[in-house]
């Protein structure tokens, strides 16, 4: 009897250990690792960051679209603004970026989150920038942008983009950029041939909007 009381009891405790365990290993970090595994390689006078979500990840033209410009990508794939929160000391700060640009929201809308919680980890990221890298640093903050996927969501996403917009007019050194508008066709529909297969992430013609949108910004 004492067996089995004291086999119960144990796996009562790896039932319930086990969601500790699991948030011991931070989310992304395998994919962070693999970024910033290149490091020393990097030219780190007067980088251009971009950071955020796979819209960044995938902008594999970044260098070609810019090419006068130190632009740096490190976006990780399905990432929330809260995500990178949480690495500002390995994708952000090692850089000592003159510019960063940040592109989160667009799936912690998915994810059910409301603009209020997102612009409060918003601005816990601009805090984390601003505590530890120079107060000159400007920040912009890309809007969400549209897609076929999630296009039934379009009303959050305008919601959010609105108050993002907002929120940065409060802040010094932040600026908003819009690639929402420029992805809508004359009807205010989103236009469908700047994606790929899933609907969600963009081909080569969306990523030109989003040079022509962020390109006056980048300097």
């Amino acid at each position: 009897m004492r067996s089995i009381i004291s086999h119960s009891v144990f796996l009562y405790a790896l039932v319930f250990a086990f969601p500790l365990w699991s948030q011991d290993v931070p989310h992304f970090q395998t994919e962070v690792n693999k970024l910033i595994a290149g490091d020393s390689a990097v030219d780190k006078k007067d980088v251009i960051l971009f950071t955020g979500s796979s819209s960044i990840r995938f902008w594999t033209s970044l260098h070609a679209d810019f090419p006068t410009a130190n632009v740096l990508n490190r976006g990780f794939g399905g990432s929330q603004m809260t995500d990178l929160v949480g690495y500002v000391d390995q994708l952000i700060v090692p850089y000592d970026p003159k510019q960063i640009f940040i592109y989160e929201g667009d799936n912690d809308i998915a994810a059910g989150k409301n603009s209020t919680d997102i612009l409060f980890d918003a601005d816990r990221l601009l805090v984390a920038i601003r505590k530890q890298l120079s107060r000159k640093v400007q920040v912009f903050f890309i809007s969400a942008k549209p897609s076929i996927l999630r296009w039934p969501l379009r009303d959050k996403y305008a919601d959010f983009n609105g108050k993002l917009e907002a929120w940065t007019k409060k802040k010094k050194k932040v600026t908003y950029i819009d690639v929402w508008t420029p992805m809508l066709d004359a009807d205010g529909k989103v236009m469908a041939d700047l994606f790929i297969e899933d609907g969600l992430h963009m081909n080569k013609k969306g990523y030109e909007i989003w040079a022509k949108a962020i390109g006056p910004f980048v300097k």
